[in-house]
């Protein structure tokens, strides 16, 4: 099979020969590592259960998402690094270089936490619904979701968590639920990040583990929960009559009668 790639390329290493310019032909790209920030796979057919949050809802095979926090700027070097990331991704998780998947196998997705207003006046971002916008990049689209801007609702408690202001972040920890436990560790992280940028949080990191807690006092029998305390802290706020209820007047003569020798 003739390489036509290298002979493209030792051509003009021949013709910039003698010049100032070098020419490096088939050069290994992956001597860097790039990292994508997520990539969100169907594994199975089926519907979710719960209902997505805002800019997820056109999710197809193969979602790559990319994501910027409050410092970070998402400008036209993110999308050019998300064009990047597209491109090797789908060759890796194609058959081969002949047989790729279908490009509408593919959504590529940006989240940024602010509004970018210096990609705003470069390119036109198309507004889709509130917080939600599509960059169209030649043939690709791109949606993008700015975070601060998201409106406040339940099923987008995912997105307020890194918003970024204080209010929304409190409204998330409070509706957001957890599937597994190690998500209220994560929280608590988010919240002592917060708190390094210089965030004043008015919903602390006491009052989330407090309500997690209280949320999730099903998952605990009486008898687990019960051992957590001393039998002082037990009856505490228990009246007589209530901590004397189930006893027979036997029971409760034999008491006294051993507690008076």
């Amino acid at each position: 099979m003739i390489n036509w790639h290298r002979l493209f390329g030792l051509t003009l290493t021949d013709f910039f020969a003698n010049s100032p310019f070098t020419v490096e032909v088939e050069k290994d790209l992956s001597w860097k590592r790039q990292l994508l920030d997520v990539v969100i796979i169907r594994k199975n057919e089926g519907d979710i259960k719960e209902e997505l949050p805002d800019g997820l809802e056109n999710l197809a095979e193969h979602n790559l998402l990319t994501y910027k926090s409050m410092r970070e700027p998402f400008d036209d070097w993110v999308l050019k690094e998300l064009t990047g990331h597209y491109v090797n991704y789908r060759k890796q998780v194609g058959h081969s270089m002949d047989d790729l998947l279908p490009e509408e196998k593919f959504r590529l997705y940006g989240v940024s936490t602010r509004f970018p207003q210096k990609l705003s006046s470069q390119i036109r971002l198309e507004p889709f619904s509130s917080g939600v916008y599509d960059i169209i990049r030649g043939t690709d689209s791109i949606r993008l979701i700015v975070l601060s801007e998201i409106p406040r609702k339940k099923e987008n408690a995912i997105w307020h968590l890194f918003s970024g202001i204080a209010e929304d972040v409190e409204f998330a920890a409070s509706y957001y639920r957890e599937h597994n436990s190690e998500m209220s560790t994560i929280i608590c992280q988010l919240f002592k990040t917060y708190k390094l940028e210089g965030f004043d949080m008015p919903y602390t990191m006491e009052d989330f583990q407090r309500d997690f807690v209280m949320d999730n006092l099903d998952i605990l029998s009486p008898d687990e929960v019960l051992k957590r305390y001393s039998p002082d802290e037990r009856l505490r706020g228990i009246s007589p009559d209530e901590r004397l209820r189930g006893l027979s007047p036997k029971e409760i003569k034999e008491y006294l009668e051993r507690i008076q020798n």
